[in-house]
């Protein structure tokens, strides 16, 4: 790793870089390595657990659990592309990661947050639907309007990644290597380059603000309907078992947007490292942990479908 740092010093440009994660001193890294190891595990077991569920009981082969079955496959890929390299670092002395690896890691990362960004609207929307036009809900959500709306969301998701990716692949490294993050996000590699990245700052705030903001404000209005017409409602059971249906992606889509609008739509100005790594981690292991939690907690449906499929689940 020193030999990789004194390279630079030379003049060579950057051909790798050394990913510092969130900690150097060697006991908190154990420490890390641990807990993140534990949540990872927790993510993969319960987004899997949430597809085989969705896959083999025909009662939740609905629009709303087809994009949560898609939800979670994107969770299981969003962990995946910045975890196991994380955790190799802390156990290994070599934290370094090549040019091209580490853009494929930001190409990763960012395809599957946008896709979960655009995913949560697409949710809200079909929970729109199913709340405020009920009786059009098998024309509005039919099975190919779904498939429609999931493909456009991959497509628009890695669309926006691939230009991220594009325009960094463009850049010159050549001042220094050493990345203060646990991962190759946008922030940190812009920072580090010796190009003038104007350009990337703006497409940061417009794709950002286009694909996150977008998303919320469909997420916003979606729920601005879906109050009015609960409020409606002249029973409490009925305002209640309305209201039940939207809970977890509701908690879901606060976690998220949040973290995500912090990190992505603010400023560049307004960069700090320390809060940089503190939302990534919410929003790029958390969230993907938490959601198929949310989701099975506070879902009849999944929890009675859970112990269908898997009878020794509680």
């Amino acid at each position: 790793m020193e030999a990789a740092h004194l390279i630079l010093q030379n003049g060579t440009v950057v051909t790798e870089f050394i990913l510092l994660g969130l900690s150097s001193n060697p006991e908190v890294q154990l420490i890390l390595f641990g807990l993140f190891l534990l949540i990872y595990l927790v993510a993969l077991t319960g987004n899997v657990l949430i597809l085989l569920t969705i896959s083999l009981d025909s009662k939740l082969h609905s629009p709303m659990y087809f994009f949560l079955g898609n939800l979670s496959v994107v969770d299981i890929g969003y962990t995946s592309s910045t975890v196991p390299k994380m955790l190799m670092n802390y156990v290994s002395q070599d934290k370094t990661i090549s040019r091209s690896v580490c853009i494929s890691q930001t190409f990763f990362f960012i395809s599957f947050g946008s896709i979960e960004c655009l995913l949560l609207g697409v949710m809200a929307y079909d929970r729109y639907a199913a709340i405020c036009h009920p009786l059009h809900y098998n024309v509005l959500m039919n099975r190919r309007v779904c498939a429609s709306l999931a493909v456009v969301s991959w497509i628009l998701g890695m669309a926006n990644s691939g230009v991220h990716a594009s325009l960094i692949s463009l850049l010159s490294f050549c001042r220094d290597n050493v990345i203060h993050h646990f991962f190759c996000d946008i922030s940190p590699l812009l920072k580090l380059s010796c190009s003038n990245t104007q350009v990337n700052k703006i497409v940061v705030f417009v794709q950002g603000g286009i694909v996150i903001v977008g998303s919320f404000i469909c997420t916003l209005v979606s729920y601005i309907y879906i109050v009015a017409s609960i409020l409606r409602i002249r029973t409490k059971d009925g305002r209640l078992k309305a209201f039940s249906t939207c809970a977890s992606h509701l908690t879901v889509v606060n976690v998220f947007y949040s973290t995500a609008m912090l990190t992505y739509v603010l400023p560049s100005s307004t960069y700090s490292e320390v809060k940089d790594q503190i939302l990534s981690v919410l929003y790029g292991i958390v969230a993907p942990m938490l959601n198929p939690i949310v989701y099975s907690l506070r879902n009849k449906d999944v929890k009675n479908a859970l112990r269908k499929v898997f009878p020794s689940y509680h």
